[in-house]
């Protein structure tokens, strides 16, 4: 049984959220395998934890899986302010083909289009995947799970961040199938009375109020916050309600386009044009498909635009899914063309904004120590240290 059978046979699939099967990925050949140890959600530290307490499992996932696919260059993508789990995986590195390959501290550094460049130099064609420029992308904590499946064991765990309205905010390991409810009481429990969960965090999560949704192996953690809190009002508001807003806030500045990750690279998205095309109805819905297509539903709008980024954001998801088909036939006929935005490095750094912008942040790293922070990095450093603490004892 080769590596990508017993690696199916575990049931190991994505486990950074994606949910992409692993033998897939391994059943392919790739000249570079990546882990992708970025982790850019605020709040949520699992993949750091990982890479902490098992480099040694993630280097070792990682050999197995070149071995697989023929890939001569390993890396792994850190956050250089990571700096435990940069130096747990770069000792466990040693003597290896894996290198640990330092990112910056901006959002979102794990978008796989953006770390593919940023460790190859390489573009992946629009709507394609990192197979088609010769590179297999996985998270960390999938790697380990990869080197547990060459040994016989199937994925039973998973690793999750626990924060926002809880008295202790933690990263826990859990059987799959726990429910959130089990795993709030383990962070000491909640702070409010009517709590709204922000799977997979306040960026790119889904929201819920069901404190009995089961952690599945797709999970990376939860921020909860109070469904009186102003994110959670407006994401919570009905589709049209939010594009009565959109159209309403947007004044075409162009922010939401220039921060865009995607348009940094030289990909057409351009958020800001969805806005125009929405202001239009349905007149411009050619266009409206057209600038929303390559969205990687990062929510950096979030970031930069204070009246309408929840609503403009909403509609580049719903766009997005709603001609999911049409985006896998556009055309890539100027890909030659496409070239990173000179002004890309050094990035502007859109979380600290967010933490302005939306409160959200502010609100649940002020929780954890039941004081009202400030500095939104001061608030950064705090809340991770918890984290950390938490886990080891």
């Amino acid at each position: 049984m080769n590596l990508a059978e017993q690696v199916q046979r575990a049931g190991v699939v994505g486990a950074g959220g994606g949910g992409f099967p692993t033998h897939v990925k391994l059943a392919a050949k790739a000249d570079t395998l990546i882990a992708n140890g970025a982790e850019c959600e605020p709040l949520l530290h699992k993949d750091a934890i990982i890479m902490e307490a098992h480099a040694t499992e993630l280097v070792r996932g990682m050999q197995l899986a070149m071995a697989a696919v023929g890939a001569a260059d390993g890396v792994v993508g850190i956050k250089g302010k990571k700096k435990h789990a940069v130096e747990a995986v770069t000792a466990a590195c040693r003597g290896t083909k894996v290198r640990v390959q330092l990112l910056g501290d901006y959002y979102p550094a794990g978008d796989e289009y953006d770390l593919v460049f940023n460790v190859t130099g390489r573009l992946i064609p629009p709507g394609g995947i990192p197979i088609n420029v010769g590179v297999v992308v996985n998270n960390v904590e999938t790697f380990v799970n990869v080197a547990a499946a060459a040994d016989g064991k199937p994925v039973t765990h998973k690793m999750l961040t626990i924060a926002g309205a809880v008295k202790s905010p933690v990263t826990l390991r859990v059987p799959l199938g726990t429910t959130y409810r089990d795993c709030l009481a383990a962070a000491g429990g909640l702070t409010t009375d009517d709590p709204v969960l922000c799977l997979g965090g306040l960026m790119m999560g889904q929201t819920t109020d069901d404190l009995d949704t089961p952690i599945t192996k797709t999970a990376t953690g939860v921020v909860i916050l109070p469904r009186t809190h102003h994110t959670i009002e407006r994401k919570l508001k009905p589709a049209k309600v939010q594009a009565k807003i959109g159209k309403s806030a947007c004044d075409q500045c162009r922010y939401c386009t220039e921060y865009c990750p995607r348009f940094l690279l030289g990909y057409a998205v351009e958020p800001h044009q969805v806005m125009r095309s929405l202001a239009f109805t349905a007149t411009g819905a050619d266009y409206f498909n057209q600038w929303a297509a390559m969205c990687c539903c990062v929510r950096t709008l979030h970031a930069v635009c204070l009246p309408g980024g929840t609503v403009s954001q909403g509609s580049l998801r719903r766009v997005k899914g709603r001609d999911a088909r049409q985006a896998n036939q556009m055309d890539r006929a100027d890909e030659s063309q496409a070239a990173p935005d000179a002004r890309r490095p050094p990035r502007p750094d859109p979380i600290a904004h967010a933490q302005i912008a939306r409160g959200g942040l502010r609100f649940t790293r002020a929780i954890e120590r039941g004081n009202h922070f400030t500095d939104p990095a001061a608030c950064c450093r705090s809340s991770k240290a918890r984290a950390h603490r938490v886990c080891r004892k």
